[in-house]
């Protein structure tokens, strides 16, 4: 496996100067991330119940999963965004709707339904702490019954409907329930079949339980899921040739280039040849809560710009090195802040071969 030599900075402004330009569809499980800042110190006890009752003193709100994505394509500057999906028709679809439009993400394809509930992360924190020790234990709220045929089927028309005019397509796949999110098995062969007769459309896809299954499409797997290893302990990693081997027979399987995730060692990618691209390494404290969708807003935009695979992992490993140093927080990255960050990656470099 060859390792990537970089990039200069002159080729990362052209990637970048380009961003404006480009139009994505989010296809997925849009969530709604809640956070609840609670003042330990106004804490009251319950008449009825003798039970803590914590104050809430603020309410934030943000698009989370699939919204993460967006989060940070419209951080990176991309010129269009389309959301394709479903929410409940309740109060947090209003939020989730309201979020999206702030960050110019167009909502017509986000199909509203009354049977459906809006998937929600519920974050209560501890204002007075803004480490991640300040996180409460969270509550969610998601579907939980098969995603009916009608959603589906709606689902599939939007992103005919919109495809003509779009660079690239990024599908989330976020809820871990069989067929009871946006990415069913009917909507994830759609998705298969579009990608195989539209090569000027970057397809790429994540998923929380089921990467191995997309077809036709790049995905972005970690590396233990491109090994087949369902629960690694903490500190676990893989062998560099088990992983070459492994990337090539998915490769095989997918019919598409492969983008596998090692963490703070970067990525591998399959095209045009198996190629390690290290990530950057960073001081102090980080939160990676988020890194892999930051990731992949860098990767597919530098794609749909035209960048090489190696090339498009690279800025993705500078977005995420940017977005792990915010604590507590879905962090984010500004077309900016990358030409610093990719200094700083080549000094790592040249300290690494002397």
């Amino acid at each position: 496996m060859k390792t990537f030599a970089g990039i200069s900075s002159r080729r990362l402004k052209q990637l970048l100067d380009r961003f404006a330009g480009l139009r994505i569809a989010v296809l997925g499980d849009f969530f709604l991330d809640k956070y609840l800042d609670v003042d330990p110190e106004l804490a009251e006890v319950s008449v009825e119940t003798g039970k803590t009752a914590h104050q809430v003193c603020g309410i934030r709100h943000s698009p989370g999963a699939a919204g993460t994505v967006v989060c940070n394509l419209a951080a990176l500057g991309a010129g269009s965004l389309h959301a394709v999906g479903f929410s409940g028709d309740d109060g947090e679809s209003y939020e989730l709707r309201q979020g999206l439009a702030r960050l110019g993400c167009t909502t017509d394809h986000l199909h509203r339904h009354p049977q459906r509930r809006t998937p929600t992360y519920l974050k209560p924190r501890n204002l007075r702490d803004p480490s991640l020790a300040g996180e409460h234990q969270r509550y969610d709220t998601k579907n939980r019954s098969t995603t009916p045929e009608e959603i589906q089927k709606q689902i599939t028309e939007s992103l005919d409907v919109l495809l003509p005019r779009l660079d690239a397509v990024i599908v989330a796949d976020q809820v871990e329930e069989e067929d009871c999110g946006v990415v069913t098995g009917g909507v994830r062969d759609a998705v298969a079949r579009r990608a195989a007769r539209s090569p000027g459309v970057v397809f790429w896809a994540d998923s929380r339980r089921r990467i191995r299954r997309f077809r036709h499409v790049i995905i972005k797997p970690n590396q233990f899921e491109a090994v087949g290893e369902e629960n690694p302990l903490p500190d676990d990693v893989v062998d560099p040739t088990s992983l070459e081997e492994a990337v090539r027979r998915l490769r095989a399987e997918t019919g598409a280039p492969i983008c596998t995730t090692r963490g703070a060692d970067g990525m591998v990618v399959s095209d045009p040849e198996m190629t390690w691209v290290p990530g950057v390494r960073v001081e102090g404290p980080t939160d990676p809560t988020g890194a892999g969708d930051s990731a992949t807003a860098g990767a597919v935009l530098a794609l749909a710009a035209g960048a090489t695979l190696p090339e498009a992992a690279l800025v993705g490993n500078l977005v995420a090195s940017i977005t792990v140093q915010q604590l507590a927080t879905t962090g984010t990255a500004r077309p900016e802040q990358l030409p610093p960050r990719l200094e700083t990656w080549r000094e790592q470099q040249a300290a690494a071969e002397a």
